[in-house]
């Protein structure tokens, strides 16, 4: 995990670095203080079985950010349904007559300016699918994070209903830890854990009719929420992104007659597949192939174009 802050932002003081993203405040920030807005810079880091990789995916940052803010955008109101608070601030602010940009021209485009959040400790995994953890899960147990399912399911079998998975976020350097939602409820109390449950279902639902209505399946996906200063459940973080979410090509779905088949992917999966199959998790993974990070970009492109064409 990186530590160093990437570049230097005049005005603005780094305070925090993620596998992928960095997060600075106002340089006139107490250290006391709540930040009164924060600046999330995506990286092209890409990280995998909780490690960052090298080299990094070009342009992942700008097409990561592109994606997200579509998404904001769509689940404030523009899909149609009722809006979902975000944690965005406007990225221009006025100087007399002009508009200035708010956001420092070295990060323009993988950056959002957002407003400080009391931010909860769950992460919101919601799986409309059978694949991943869940399917090994499943495949030992007949359960998903302690969930009973129906017998013969298979890998990338849609699930008669979203499972609703929370995980409770381990801190820095530590794995996330899959809990029960009457854990959750224990953690942060029924009322928010109940609401946390409600919206992640709401938006994955809400998400995925916009998805199929353009070819594609979102298999699961995770949210993170926080509290504003009025007490509002606010969507928070990166949203519905390749990193964040398993999308799969619908057609393939359908019509492939084995998991590879039917799960082809608008994500890090080439990034995950190549490491099973060229690192035994020991030590420091390898550098990425030239071709992997290529596709990788490649899909990732390929989602911003086929979600976001008019």
């Amino acid at each position: 995990m990186t530590s160093a802050p990437p570049v230097d932002l005049p005005g603005w003081r780094h305070v925090y670095s993620g596998k992928v993203r960095d997060l600075f405040v106002p340089a006139d920030t107490a250290d006391d203080a709540a930040p009164a807005r924060l600046l999330v810079v995506a990286s092209d880091r890409v990280s995998a079985f909780d490690h960052v990789l090298s080299p990094g995916i070009p342009d992942k940052g700008v097409l990561l950010t592109t994606l997200s803010l579509w998404w904001f955008d769509q689940l404030a109101g523009a899909d149609g349904g009722r809006a979902i608070p975000n944690h965005l601030l406007p990225d221009h602010e006025l100087s007399g007559d002009d508009a200035v940009a708010s956001i420092p021209d070295a990060v323009q485009g993988r950056a959002m300016l957002v407003r400080s959040l009391d931010m909860q400790p769950i992460e919101c995994v919601v799986r409309g699918y059978l694949t991943g953890s869940g399917w090994a899960e499943y495949r030992a147990e007949g359960t998903v994070c302690g969930i009973p399912l129906p017998e013969g399911l298979e890998d990338g079998d849609r699930l008669p209903e979203p499972l609703y998975t929370p995980a409770f976020k381990a801190p820095m350097g530590e794995h996330d830890e899959n809990i029960t939602f009457e854990r959750s409820v224990e953690i942060v109390g029924a009322e928010t854990a109940t609401a946390l449950r409600d919206l992640s279902l709401e938006i994955y639902r809400r998400a995925s009719t916009t998805a199929e209505a353009r070819g594609l399946i979102l298999a699961d996906t995770k949210f993170e929420f926080g509290f504003d200063d009025a007490g509002v459940l606010t969507l928070a973080d990166e949203v519905l992104t390749s990193d964040s979410s398993r999308y799969w090509d619908a057609e393939a779905w359908r019509t492939g007659s084995t998991p590879a088949e039917r799960m082809a992917s608008f994500d890090k999966q080439i990034v995950r597949n190549w490491l099973a199959e060229n690192w035994d998790k020991q030590g420091e993974p390898p550098a990425l192939p030239p071709e992997i990070v290529e596709r990788t970009r490649d899909r990732y492109a390929t989602l911003l174009r086929l979600l976001t064409a008019s």
